[in-house]
């Protein structure tokens, strides 16, 4: 017998452990009911299970604090403790039988315990008719795990058929308390460092953070409270799971624990997978039979990879298992620090015992419950002779039932896949029922809408023409055009084109600012057969350089003021507002041409992982098809005045622009500088009401941070896109302006403007951003794995695009093209649209299926980041600074900033013994790159941090600590309080902790979309009516500064004269020189 502690017996490491875990949950309690048939003699029963109480201390002790103590201790109490009560429920129907069996089950569950003083032991006699009975033992977990509720029923079963011979049970039992000494000397002994190092070097804790899809993210947990899913397996894939284990050399437990280990890897894509074992420990022939809290869980880590099969993970996780095992009885889980669970996964596996028999009575063991550790969700499988059933048990505050039964049903598929493809690689076992699979690739893909019109655009915009020649197309500032008169420019430019040789298939460049003129011309190509190729006037003139190499266009499209921004080409130039009077001499009726829906429409370029953007072709009939669908699902039909805030190189202004003009809406075209001051754009939209806006939510939520909500947002649509949309905006927008009808639209340019949408309502809570809804018209979205199988709902999956918007392929490329534009491999699934021969886009993007069928972005699989609106390579950037003779290596990345806006991030290694300079960077990449492709920091490095495996190790690159970047200008402090003002101002918005005046903001980090929040802030604190152009113009603090004290009259930034029109092309310029 140990020595005894003062007044009591240490706990064991795990009853320690436990009693930490229980103070704020009833869930750590362990049941049983035993099934008792023949002629049972209830008072003998109670006497036999008496004498069993008797005999194990455990069944009587109690728990009593000692002064200056932490934790209990155990200490023996009265032999005769044993709350019992018999009910008689013979009287009761079949189905009231079974519902008063479960009642009581569940009551006992709830039972307030007094660890000091009461009865820890409760037991429930319930007589179901003369010769049939049910005993309900519940006691904590702290005096009992599941092998000890079997070593019980032995007991009683052995106690009550000594009661009946009238003999004693001589033979001397091993205590609980002897096992508790013996367990913390265990941990004491010289062996327990060893055992810790190996514990040590396993790296537990850092692997235990899995997430199930549709897993609560709680910030605080509540009580730790389970519910319970059952699902019996069939008997014919029980007995294949026994042939499979005999095959593997192995047992059941370890078959199902692999197949465990597969679902969880199939749903999380961790490779490193930790799931918590329970383990008997009762190895020693002298515990065989003890009760008690002996058990516990320990750490089975395997490292799971998509070409293992599953004969190697079963082999896995018995070498684990065997390792683990070695080391079992020095391992003490950490304490839960942060809500961060030792164990979130767990399993168990018990061989429950056949029945026992006492003379004409027999024992079976029918129902049981224990809990010795918390999770997040638990499988229990349970095996007798003739049956294998599975419990899946939940914590209630982390999943809802219906995900639980989504994850029993997969368990369940996959067991029946590795029964029949025993060899078969883990990734290409099957998870998913007919029925799920049916649900995602065709239930949630049934968007067929017959597309009658079958025109071209613009022969959609000149039937509207007949239905509403007076009314008014199109607005820019204070200019206008009916339809009639933009359709009869459009024709005579278009009949110019004809002239010039433009036709079908042949492409056109489009270089002029948004304007009366963008819109003319981009009807006018599409009107003489051609496809239009924007170019972005402030795009640098290597970028339109390439453009054109890329498409060799025969005709530039422009204005005067913008031809030295061009650069040299073979191209012939026609200047919409010089040449206009030689166009104006063409016919002004509607032209006739080969073009068909087959022929190309635009070629929209996007950012390249080369270096080298790439062009998109869209063809008219991939722009029929998303302009119905579009229609048809926000309703546009219906809405009047349109807005386009984004340039035409991108297709974000497309919804906006033929939605207004193929259906009778007005188009209001703003110019840059009134898209980006939200003073100008509130004051516009107050004389100008707007219905409908599309727009990039960091654009949006910059100006709704200067400007008043209800003056910039729509009266009927605003729809978001170009980037994910974050629920905070959502949640600010309907505080301000209740009845916005908001929708999220998402869709690459791959796939023609969009392909999703979702009207947002009310936040999701299992949703960290606002979802991209449900497929438009004649388009399937299918989430897939490596292997190009559809993943479960609520599993991260690769989205592909299928249907009628995909692009025809990328110009000139025809490589790459067929590297992104793949066969579609679910033809044959009987929709419309997903016909033989059909393709899918690659899109790199990562997303989930939510239970109600919408979809949640997650973000890239690859180094492609969306900023502002436009999708960015990080390869590009990459690629374009290593072109720098001076540096070595180069690394991009994405930091989140306020508002939802994201900025960029340049990690630089120069080489040897050479100094470089941000502002020298920036000079070199202002030449190469767009505006919105500049890092906004640079981070130089001796090294790049690298993997193992000799990767860049992207999650171990520093973070900017906030110092004045190395620039070409000396640090000169403000002088004066007004430089100080902007200087502070500054610093606030750039994360920069010293700013000189002579430093140039643009080669601090900034841009134009940062350019908008500092002029409201200067605004504000400077009283000025200063514009955004001003601030382009004076991208110093001493130059702006003695630019607003010389002010001599404060001047509107959207009411400036006409005459200012040649100062804001120079403005343009040299913006681009920053952009």
């Amino acid at each position: 017998m140990p020595n005894k502690i003062t007044q009591g017996f240490r706990l064991s490491p795990q009853q320690k452990r436990l009693w930490s875990l229980q103070q704020h949950s009833l869930a750590y309690f362990t049941q049983c009911a035993l099934l008792i048939e023949g002629n049972i003699k209830p008072e003998a029963l109670k006497a036999a299970l008496e004498q069993v109480v008797i005999r194990h201390g455990i069944l009587h002790t109690t728990f009593h604090y000692l002064p200056g103590m932490k934790i209990p201790v155990m200490v023996l109490g009265n032999r005769n403790i044993l709350s019992w009560r018999d009910i008689d429920l013979s009287d009761c129907e079949p189905k009231e039988l079974s519902r008063q069996i479960e009642y009581f089950f569940q009551e006992a569950r709830s039972l307030s315990l007094d660890f000091e003083q009461g009865s820890l032991l409760h037991v429930s006699l319930l007589r179901l008719s003369v010769n049939k009975y049910i005993l309900l033992i519940s006691l904590p977990s702290l005096c009992a795990d599941a092998w000890a509720l079997k070593n019980l029923v032995t007991e009683i079963s052995n106690s009550y058929s000594v009661c009946f011979q009238e003999k004693t049970v001589s033979e001397e039992v091993v205590q609980y308390i002897q096992f508790s000494e013996w367990q913390n000397q265990l941990l004491e002994d010289e062996d327990a460092e060893s055992a810790k190092k190996y514990w040590d070097e396993q790296k537990i804790s850092t692997l235990a953070s899995l997430k199930l899809p549709f897993e609560n993210k709680l910030l605080q947990p509540s009580k730790f409270e389970v519910d319970c899913y059952r699902l019996d397996i069939t008997s014919n894939i029980k007995v294949e799971i026994a042939t499979l284990a005999q095959k593997y050399n192995t047992s059941v437990a370890v078959v199902l624990l692999a197949c465990w280990q597969t679902l969880i890897w199939r749903l999380t894509r961790q490779p490193d997978i930790i799931i918590g074992m329970a383990s008997d420990r009762r190895d020693y022939e002298e515990l065989h039979n003890l009760l008690g809290l002996v058990a516990t869980w320990l750490p089975i880590k395997t490292y799971l990879t998509s070409d293992l099969r599953f004969k190697e993970v079963v082999e896995l996780a018995d070498r684990t298992i065997e390792a683990s095992a070695e080391w079992q009885d020095y391992f003490v889980p950490e304490p839960i620090e942060n809500h961060q669970l030792a164990f979130p996964i767990g399993f168990e596996f018990e061989q429950l015992p056949e029945e026992l028999v006492a003379g004409d009575v027999s024992f079976s063991l029918e129902q049981y419950y224990s809990c010795i550790e918390q999770f997040k969700i638990k499988l229990s499988c349970n095996q007798r002779q003739h049956y294998l059933t599975t419990e899946f048990y939940y914590d209630i505050n982390y999943f809802s039932a219906d995900a639980i039964e989504r994850i029993a049903r997969q368990f369940q598929t996959l067991l029946t896949s590795v029964t029949a493809h025993p060899e078969e690689k883990i990734s290409q076992l099957e998870i998913l029922s007919p029925s799920d699979r049916q649900q995602l690739l065709v239930e949630f893909n049934q968007t067929y809408l017959d597309n009658i019109q079958h025109k071209c655009i613009h022969q959609l915009f000149e039937a509207q023409v007949q239905k509403t020649p007076n009314k008014i197309a199109v607005v820019f500032e204070n200019q206008q055009l009916t339809y009639a008169q933009l359709n009869s420019k459009a024709n005579q430019l278009a009949d110019y084109l004809q002239q010039q040789g433009v036709k079908p298939e042949v492409l056109v460049g489009l270089c002029t600012e948004r304007s009366l003129l963008m819109i003319i011309g981009l009807l006018g190509i599409l009107k003489a057969g051609g496809a239009y190729l924007p170019l972005d006037p402030t795009l640098t003139k290597d970028g339109i350089a390439g453009r054109l190499q890329n498409t060799q266009i025969p005709v530039i499209l422009t204005q005067q003021r913008l031809v030295n921004a061009l650069p040299t080409h073979t191209a012939q130039i026609v200047c919409l507002d010089t040449d206009w009077d030689t166009i104006a001499q063409h016919k002004d009726e509607n032209l006739s041409s080969e073009v068909t829906t087959e022929n190309l429409a635009y070629v929209l370029f996007t950012s390249g992982s080369t270096g080298k953007p790439k062009g998109v072709a869209i063809e008219h009939q991939q722009l029929l098809n998303y302009l119905n669908g579009i229609t048809q699902r926000l309703d546009l039909s219906t809405t009047t005045n349109f807005a386009t805030v984004s340039t035409l190189a991108a297709d974000l202004g497309n919804t906006g622009i033929f939605a207004a003009l193929c259906t009778g809406g007005c188009l209001h075209v703003l110019s840059a500088e009134c898209a980006t001051d939200s003073a100008a754009l509130a004051k516009y939209c107050r004389t100008h009401p707007i219905d409908c806006l599309k727009i990039v939510p960091s654009h949006l939520a910059t100006l709704l941070a200067a400007a008043p909500s209800d003056s910039i947002l729509p009266r009927q649509q605003l729809i978001l896109g170009g980037e994910a949309a974050n629920w905070q905006l959502i949640e600010q927008i309907q505080q301000q302006v209740p009845s916005s009808l908001i929708f999220n639209h998402y869709g690459p340019t791959e796939a023609t403007v969009g392909v999703t949408t979702f009207a947002v309502e009310q936040q999701i809570n299992h949703t960290q951003t606002v979802p991209l809804g449900r497929p438009l018209a004649n388009t399937q979205i299918y989430l897939l794995d490596e292997q190009l199988q559809p993943v479960p709902v609520g599993v991260p999956g690769e989205l592909y695009i299928g249907g009628a918007g995909l692009a025809r392929g990328y110009l000139n490329q025809s490589d790459l093209t067929a590297a992104q534009f793949i066969p579609n491999p679910f033809a044959d699934t009987g929709l419309i649209a997903s016909k033989p021969g059909s393709r899918l886009y690659k899109t790199g993007d990562l997303a989930r299926y939510l239970p109600d069928g919408n979809i949640e972005f997650l973000g890239r699989v690859d180094h492609q980041v969306k900023i502002r609106g436009f999708r960015i390579e990080l390869g590009e950037i990459e690629t374009t600074l290593c072109q720098h003779p001076q540096v070595q290596q180069a690394v991009a990345s994405i930091r989140e900033e306020e508002f939802g806006n994201k900025s960029l991030v340049a990690y630089v290694v120069p080489k040897q013994q050479q100094t470089l300079s941000v502002s020298e960077l920036y000079r070199f990449l202002r030449e190469k790159l767009p505006e919105y492709m500049m890092p906004a920091t640079f981070i130089m490095l001796k090294a790049l941090p690298l993997t193992p495996n000799g990767k860049v190790n992207r999650r171990e690159l520093p973070e900017s600590n906030g110092d004045r970047p190395e620039l070409a200008a000396t640090y000169e402090p403000p002088q004066t309080e007004i430089e100080q003002t902007i200087a502070n101002i500054w610093q606030q918005m750039l994360h920069v902790e010293k700013v000189g005046i002579y430093d140039n903001f643009f080669d601090l980090g900034g841009h134009s979309l940062l350019l908008v929040q500092i002029h409201a802030k200067l605004r504000e604190l400077l009283h000025t009516d200063i514009s955004v152009i001003n601030l382009f113009e004076y991208p110093t603090i001493n130059s702006l500064a003695k630019y607003l004290i010389q002010k001599p009259t404060e001047i509107s930034s959207f009411e400036e004269s006409t005459e200012r029109a040649e100062s804001r092309t120079a403005s343009r310029q040299s913006r681009a020189q920053y952009r």
